[in-house]
């Protein structure tokens, strides 16, 4: 840690009115961010990526203190402790995986061991996240991301701006992108070099990957991906199930913990076996600390959607928070039968008379299947995770059992 690193750190975080429902809302989109930017760094060894977690990592922390500070001057009754407790359960357990996503960016920046050629063991679907920063001269600098209108045209999307030390988590089409902003790009590994190069003047040349000397290491970059999916989905499953007190969502949740468990599990076995024939098996010890950590963050999913579980009343600066949501995840099994059942979901679009973007699908007997990673077909008895909008997610509902 940097001087200035330190100092931030030390300073003091002083109590001023603040919206527990837009810290709550901000915390999870940190923490969201956090994960993707931890695992990236990882699986692509970068530094710069590992830096900008231990940032948004700082962030985090001053944003608990403040949330816990609204927090406390919320409760004024017994009432009040008791519905606010699962409130502050959930920031704890945000900042829970703050750190472990910091834990994980310091595998690459403390270099504590990993494989040379885990990225040329990343499957092709794993599109490529890239840190850079807009030069003075930039053809995009001073314009709206709807003036350049980057993602239709390039299928790269900016999924963060950190401009000197505020971030801007969700950019939309109205953000202007300012010289000197550091800009998170994620899209294709064949289109994002023109975008990188156009955003900072450098062409974009990453180092041929290495050829792998550890046998069945795509299988394990395979599985770190996988567990990666999961933690992810578990955390905006258990956000969602707070905000719309939805105990089928925060079962969900149960249920992606115990996956990732035994993901987990298997994975850690496959690192001791793969130790015990590589000729240096320390490089190996940044996978242990990554498995570790991935489970430290279902976990904290899990803990964010316990209030739910035990039926405990969700408190209204909670529930403010779905009243502005454009968008909502829900559960549905499918029956035998329905409309549903045998429809064929390519890139995540049903081909359904509604409009829902499926993410996940437990399929029993098979577990876990992540859309963005493979088309499927919806069979009777799949539980389905889908995004969409109120109206459409009712639909979706009766199209599912009928």
């Amino acid at each position: 840690m940097d001087i200035s690193e330190s100092e931030e750190l030390s300073k003091p975080v002083e109590y001023k009115p603040v919206n527990v429902k837009d810290i709550l809302i901000e915390m999870k989109d940190t923490a969201e961010l956090l994960i993707d930017l931890s695992y990236s760094a990882v699986l692509n060894r970068s530094a710069e990526l590992a830096a900008e977690v231990v940032r948004l990592e700082h962030k985090m922390d001053v944003l608990e203190i403040r949330a816990q500070m609204g927090l406390l001057m919320a409760a004024r009754s017994p009432s009040d402790a008791e519905q606010l407790a699962p409130v502050l359960g959930i920031v704890t357990a945000t900042d829970r995986i703050s750190d472990a996503a910091g834990d994980i960016a310091k595998i690459v920046l403390e270099e504590i061991g990993l494989p040379e050629a885990m990225r040329a063991a990343l499957p092709e679907a794993v599109e490529t996240l890239l840190r850079s920063e807009v030069a003075a001269d930039s053809t995009y600098a001073d314009k709206t991301l709807g003036e350049i209108d980057l993602e239709s045209e390039t299928g790269v999307r900016m999924i963060a701006l950190r401009r000197g030390d505020e971030w801007l988590l969700n950019p939309g089409r109205e953000t202007t992108i300012n010289a000197g902003d550091v800009a998170l790009l994620r899209g294709p590994e064949s289109e994002i070099g023109p975008v990188y190069e156009t955003l900072t003047g450098t062409a974009y040349d990453p180092a041929p990957p290495e050829p792998s000397d550890i046998a069945d290491l795509e299988r394990a970059v395979d599985a770190i991906v996988q567990m990666k999916n999961l933690s992810e989905l578990a955390v905006d499953l258990a956000y969602s199930s707070v905000l719309f007190d939805d105990e089928e969502l925060a079962e969900e949740v149960s249920n992606l913990e115990i996956e990732v468990d035994n993901l987990e599990s298997r994975f850690e076995a496959w690192v001791l076996q793969a130790a015990a024939d590589a000729e240096d098996p320390v490089k190996l010890r940044g996978l242990i600390h990554l498995g570790t950590s991935t489970e430290s963050i279902s976990d904290a999913a899990l803990d964010i959607s316990e209030g739910v579980l035990r039926d405990i009343t969700v408190h209204p600066v909670v529930q403010l928070a779905v009243q502005e949501s454009d968008e909502i995840l829900i559960r549905a099994e499918i029956t035998d039968g329905s409309r549903l059942d045998g429809t064929a979901v390519t890139g995540g679009v049903s081909d359904a008379d509604v409009t829902m973007s499926v993410i996940a699908i437990r399929r029993p007997g098979e577990g876990w299947l992540m859309i963005a990673d493979a088309d499927a077909e919806l069979r009777g008895g799949d539980i389905v995770i889908a995004k969409g909008t109120q109206s459409t997610a009712e639909q979706f509902g009766k199209l599912a059992r009928n």
